[in-house]
């Protein structure tokens, strides 16, 4: 089993900017992608980052290009999701998952998933 926390959402104004973290712990070693997700209420669940922990390959969505960064530091079992010039169209539940090596990093069937950390933006 591998256990993922997020932590570092709240509540920013437009144009600000969080700082996600999602901490692994168990059997790290059985993953190597890991990513964010996020769902809003009434919307679907959108995939918005990926980070393969091998090669540090990385995948995003068109709607945070530009604007979100995932990164990840080995040494602590952390990736994290560094997210500029936030909208209020950027408001949802934010979920770290990760994904076995047989499965599409990024894709929609991840194999793990924490509880979600609640981003919010105002106008």
């Amino acid at each position: 089993q591998v256990r993922l926390v997020e932590s570092g959402g709240g509540s920013v104004q437009a144009g600000g900017s969080l700082r996600l973290s999602c901490a692994a712990s168990g059997y790290t070693y059985s993953v190597n992608c890991v990513g964010w997700f996020r769902q809003a209420p009434g919307k679907e669940r959108e995939g918005i980052a990926a980070i393969n922990t091998g090669s540090g390959n990385t995948v995003y969505a068109n709607s945070v290009k530009g604007r979100f960064t995932i990164s990840q530091d080995n040494a602590k079992n952390t990736v994290y999701l560094q997210m500029n010039s936030l909208k209020p169209e950027d408001t949802a539940m934010y979920y770290c998952a990760a994904w076995f090596p047989n499965s599409a990093c990024g894709g929609a069937d991840f194999n793990y998933r924490g509880q979600g950390t609640q981003v919010t933006v105002s106008s």
